[in-house]
């Protein structure tokens, strides 16, 4: 069977960069999808993407479908079949429907019912004839922002100029938004041919580099980096790589040239971070540091196009910078004067969210949360003290005007800040620290203080939007409220902290309760937050590759401690690769299940005792609660526990716990219950999954 290979390239405004790389894996996958579905074979899938175009080439595909059997399920034997085993309407109308008759039924058993089966022959359609369907795919593409144009219904990302489709020398047609498809792709919008006309999708990729679109993504990123090295090279220079920045920049030329500019080395008087910031959120340039690390009155910047000319661009670069850099000087001169209590002023008239309150008051309830939370922990008088203080300030860089300008700098600011008006330099690290981890990739405060502040922050700002009912649903998290939950999951987690996470959220519940925010009862607002949490916990634990079951398992009672959950988790999955897991998790889901027929236990009463058998489990009952009660270490928990087996077998083997005497009956539920409760100290070991 010949092939061909396929092309589709969809041409646009300018797209923004940041959402190319989602779109263009998204078109990929959605063809490839189609391809499987269709039974269409293929060898491999190229993806090309630029500002201006998202693009694929399919190569060698295959000139017809596959033909296939397939077999379709009809109605029960009992609705196929009357009284005297004639054929229903239903069977006939069935075998009908699907261009047979009832002599191609066969009879199948599914769940112990037998149904009418069929088995047809579909041959395959020529590709060219299905293809137009990938019009579908296009209209179907879901971008996180739409436009809509001129007087049409489709919203897309940005408005569609040019459609290619082609199967090998054929045109694939079909029209959207009044473009119609063709063989004809644009190149560079200034260096470029505005058309070119393909004869082969082979031809793609090469057509459109002679007339300066590097169309492969990661080709272009590899030159810019190859770029960036030489000029680093050339000149001694340190080139930090933002892998952020270089996607960024990458998606916004179509041929990429990089070229150097300077600044006048008077701005290296502001802040490091300052300079940095301006430089790459605002001009998307790459800092420049020297062999020693230190900041160069230099950039480097990525121009859409070639060489001609650069010395005039790299000029016009640096005048921009320059303006930038002026308001930069201006505002961090003008910060200088910016006293801190004057701040806090300030903060008692800027609204965090309207239903939740000020800034100001924000921050009074953290302040209370960390001396409440540091007291649990029993931190070191001068600990909550830097803890308290900084509290008391974290916010107050937030009227300055350089952080009104680069929001992105809060608490960096507020750390050189608090420094240049006398604060302790542990007060002024644990202000930057209390927004750690900002992101996926940031690491947790270092501090102790830092750590405190950060987590009450967090926990704060979860609580009370749980108690207005926000709480993030499917994609929608306006407060990121699930990074902050991780944040404080992963620092409780690296700092080991032994407060349980119910005290945590209990505490925090409390204070906002107090200040009149919650709209719903504490215990809705409780029992979300915990749900919450778990969620939070059980993707820590999955990138941990934890077995499903096992983090059910460890979930499915009170959470505890963040470290005494991942202690349960890896004891538990260390012992599921033993010979006996399976037994020893039978055995304990005998006790947690007969335990959970009675909601209300009382006490054991030995004198209650029929037979030896309940006798020798109440007594590894006693030993194992007297070192539970001592602590250790969980795996060693669980060993102990698994050394009880033999006698909750031969308890259960010789022992009737529902006995008809009421009495003897409620002592058993209650030996059962109070062994469960040790048993669940692990977790709720019969979520588990044994084979």
């Amino acid at each position: 069977m010949t092939k061909r290979n396929l092309l589709l390239e969809i041409g646009l405004e300018e797209m923004p960069a940041r959402f190319i790389p989602d779109s263009i894996n998204q078109l990929a996958s959605k063809v490839e999808n189609w391809f499987h579905t269709n039974s269409i074979g293929f060898q491999g899938i190229s993806v090309f993407s630029t500002p201006r175009r998202l693009a694929l080439l399919v190569r060698n595909v295959e000139e017809r479908q596959e033909d296939r059997e397939e077999e379709a399920k009809g109605p029960a034997k009992k609705i196929a079949l009357d009284e005297n085993g004639n054929w229903t309407k239903a069977s006939i109308g069935f075998t009908r429907g699907h261009g047979m008759s009832v002599d191609d039924i066969y009879f199948k058993e599914i769940n112990g019912i037998e149904y009418v089966h069929v088995k047809k022959f579909i041959k395959g359609q020529d590709t060219s004839h299905l293809l137009a369907e990938l019009k579908a795919i296009i209209t179907g593409l879901s971008f996180p922002k739409n436009m809509r144009w001129a007087n049409l219904d489709l919203r897309y990302i940005r408005p569609i100029k040019w459609l290619v489709a082609m199967f090998g020398h054929e045109i694939i047609p079909f029209e959207i938004a009044g473009v119609r498809t063709g063989n004809t792709t644009r190149g560079h919008r200034f260096l470029g041919k505005e058309e070119i006309e393909l004869s082969a999708p082979e031809e793609y990729e090469e057509a459109l580099l002679r007339q300066y679109v590097v169309a492969d993504a990661q080709k272009r990123k590899e030159t810019i980096l190859a770029q960036l090295k030489k000029i680093g090279d050339e000149n001694d220079w340190v080139i930090p790589m933002d892998q952020v920045l270089l996607e960024e920049v990458n998606n916004l030329v179509e041929y990429p040239t990089a070229l150097s500019g300077r600044f006048e080395e008077e701005f290296l008087e502001i802040p490091s971070e300052v300079l940095i910031t301006s430089m790459k959120e605002h001009q998307r340039y790459f800092p420049v540091k020297s062999q020693q690390g230190e900041l160069l009155p230099r950039f480097i910047t990525v121009r859409n196009g070639d060489d001609h000319h650069i010395e005039k661009v790299a000029r016009g670069n640096e005048k921009v910078l320059r303006a930038r850099l002026a308001d930069a000087a201006f505002f961090y001169k003008e910060d200088q004067k910016m006293e801190i209590k004057a701040a806090l002023e300030k903060l008692k008239n800027i609204v965090y969210h309207e239903e939740i309150g000020t800034i100001a008051e924000k921050s009074d309830r953290v302040r209370k949360l960390v001396a409440l939370i540091a007291e649990r922990l029993n931190f070191a008088p001068e600990i909550v003290s830097t803890a308290d203080r900084a509290a008391e300030i974290s916010k107050f860089d937030l009227v300055s005007q350089m952080v009104y300008e680069f929001p992105e700098l809060q608490g960096i600011m507020g750390e050189k800040y608090a420094l240049q008006k006398g604060e302790s330099r542990d007060v002024a690290i644990a202000i930057n620290e209390h927004y750690m981890p900002r992101n996926a990739d940031d690491s947790i405060p270092g501090s102790l203080a830092g750590a405190l502040v950060a987590i009450a922050d967090k926990l704060d700002t979860i609580v009370a939007f749980f108690s207005l009912g926000i709480i993030p649903s499917g994609s929608q998290d306006p407060y990121a409220l699930r990074r902050q939950a991780a944040g404080i999951v992963q620092t409780l987690s690296e700092k080991q902290w032994g407060i349980p996470v119910e005290s945590l959220v209990g505490l925090a519940l409390s204070l906002v309760s107090q200040a009149g925010i919650s709209k719903r009862s504490e215990e809705e607002i409780y029992y979300d937050l915990i749900q919450f949490f778990k969620l939070r916990l059980k993707h820590m634990l999955q990138e941990r590759s934890i077995r499903y079951d096992l983090i059910d398992a460890v979930l499915g009672g009170e959470i505890g401690t963040v470290l005494s959950v991942v202690d349960k988790a890896a004891a538990l999955q260390d012992a599921s690769g033993r010979e006996d897991f399976k037994e020893n998790i039978e055995a304990f889901s005998r006790v947690l299940n007969i335990a959970s027929k009675k909601e209300v236990h009382g006490e054991i009463e030995p004198d209650r005792f029929e037979n030896t058998y309940e006798q020798m489990l109440y007594k590894k009952y006693l030993e194992l609660g007297k070192k539970a009660e001592e602590g250790m270490d969980t795996a060693a928990y669980y060993q102990m526990l698994a050394d009880i087996k033999p006698e909750i077998n031969a308890y259960f083997e010789h022992t009737m716990v529902m006995a008809e005497n009421p009495d003897v009956r409620e002592n058993r539920l209650n030996q059962m219950a109070a062994l469960a409760v040790l048993i669940m100290k692990l977790g709720k070991l019969n979520e588990i999954v044994v084979k």
